[in-house]
């Protein structure tokens, strides 16, 4: 009797440290639970015609269903993956798209009971998909049976994904089964050895390009994440993260003056920046359109409106303050009219007559910079949060997800927590 009595507490035991290393169990204490209602930098604004309970059921909401349609388990135990919903490309998970989840599961916990399960679900994926380079940088997408597509990375991907590790570690603490503080060091560590360019410290396209590379000094617009950058520096005190924030922000001002000074866009793609930084040419990496205010560059007011939502940068504000009042002016502050493109001088992109959230939602976060945008904001939060999510794809939606927690006033940085 004794003998059937020690099985079943070592069974039950084994069971116990099972559940434990699942994350089934002992669910860490959520510091900073969804809704945080952030009072962001100074005079900026929030939506005001609806409560801010309002605003918090309507981000709920759209995360439920977000969640429910693009949170996958992945090919191993334990893992999940944020579904890229592309079946024509033959594409089951992108880099980009894990960044964009792991962010918005960190934030909402609190209002989601399994966020860390699913976010450590999420972090182990991007570890048994590393690059070649490097095992702590995420290989850029999966194909449908888990197998990574190729062994380099997407920049935007990796700055997404370390910048979550900062949120996870305020979140829960670093004392479970990952130690976030301790991935988000190493991390950022790599990213500035493989994925920054050390003469121009503008951001590289991905941990494949190399000194002699012909796109060495070349850059996707939309992976300048000034907010990202400074909590980096908080977190690894590393001074070269300055260079990368001062850099880049005098490389936007000087291509916001020579190639947009009315509408004041930028291209999807820079090249030359250690020359003469000019936008890209046509199909110089994905489209006709790489020169314009593209899918890429279409995220930039959201990553440049972040940094003074949270950090209060003048020169975030005087960047976005061109874009606010171009927009207006040419959409005649109808959000309707918003544009799925643009040239760099303000004109719409033909044949492109349809709403695309990864256009509308970025430019409700430049409004929010000033109190003069305040009805522009109003109008633009309405649009956004009418439409459903069955309407747009994985890109669309996720974009939507993240800005809507910005736009409610409940994103935070870790630095200041």
């Amino acid at each position: 009797m004794t003998g059937i009595f020690d099985w079943r507490i070592k069974f039950l035991f084994v069971a116990f440290l099972f559940l434990i290393s699942t994350g089934e169990i002992l669910k860490a204490q959520v510091h900073f639970p969804f809704p945080q209602h952030v009072r962001y930098f100074g005079e900026t604004i929030l939506p005001n015609h609806v409560s801010r309970q309002t605003m918090d059921d309507a981000v709920c909401s759209f995360y439920d269903d977000w969640k429910e349609q693009y949170i996958r388990k992945g090919c191993e135990t334990g893992q999940y993956y944020v579904w890229f919903e592309n079946a024509n490309v033959g594409r089951q998970c992108v880099s980009e798209g894990q960044g964009y989840g792991m962010t918005i599961v960190v934030l909402m916990s609190g209002y989601d009971p399994d966020a860390q399960k699913i976010y450590n679900g999420l972090f182990r994926y991007c570890r048994s998909h590393p690059t070649e380079q490097s095992a702590k940088l995420m290989a850029w997408a999966q194909s449908k049976n888990c197998k990574n597509v190729d062994g380099s990375s997407a920049t935007d991907g990796d700055l997404d994904i370390a910048y979550s590790l900062l949120l996870a570690d305020a979140q829960w603490g670093s004392t479970g089964q990952i130690n976030y503080l301790n991935e988000a060091r190493l991390m950022i560590a790599e990213i500035m050895k493989r994925e920054i360019n050390h003469q121009t410290y503008s951001v590289l396209l991905s941990d494949a390009i190399e000194k002699y590379s012909k796109d060495f000094f070349d850059m996707r617009s939309s992976d300048f994440m000034p907010a990202h950058f400074k909590s980096y520096l908080d977190a690894s005190g590393d001074d070269l993260w300055t260079k990368v924030i001062d850099n880049n922000y005098r490389l936007f001002e000087s291509l916001q003056k020579n190639y947009s000074n009315e509408a004041g866009l930028f291209p999807d793609f820079i090249q030359h920046i250690d020359k003469d930084a000019a936008p890209a040419r046509p199909r110089y990496l994905e489209s006709k359109n790489d020169g314009l205010y593209n899918y890429n560059a279409c995220r930039v007011p959201w990553r440049i409106g972040s940094d003074y939502l949270l950090n209060g940068d003048p020169r975030a504000k005087e960047i976005l303050e061109k874009i606010n009042r171009w927009i207006r002016e040419t959409t005649e502050n109808n959000p309707d009219n918003i544009s799925a493109g643009y040239s760099l001088d303000g004109t719409d992109l033909k044949k492109r007559d349809y709403e695309a959230l990864s256009f509308i939602t970025p430019f409700a976060v430049a409004a929010m910079v000033d109190k003069k945008n305040q009805s522009w904001l109003n109008s633009l939060w309405n649009y956004i949060v009418q439409f459903k999510l069955e309407s747009f794809d994985y890109y669309d939606n996720s974009i939507k997800m993240i800005n809507m927690i910005l736009l409610s006033g409940n994103y935070w940085q870790p630095s200041k927590k």
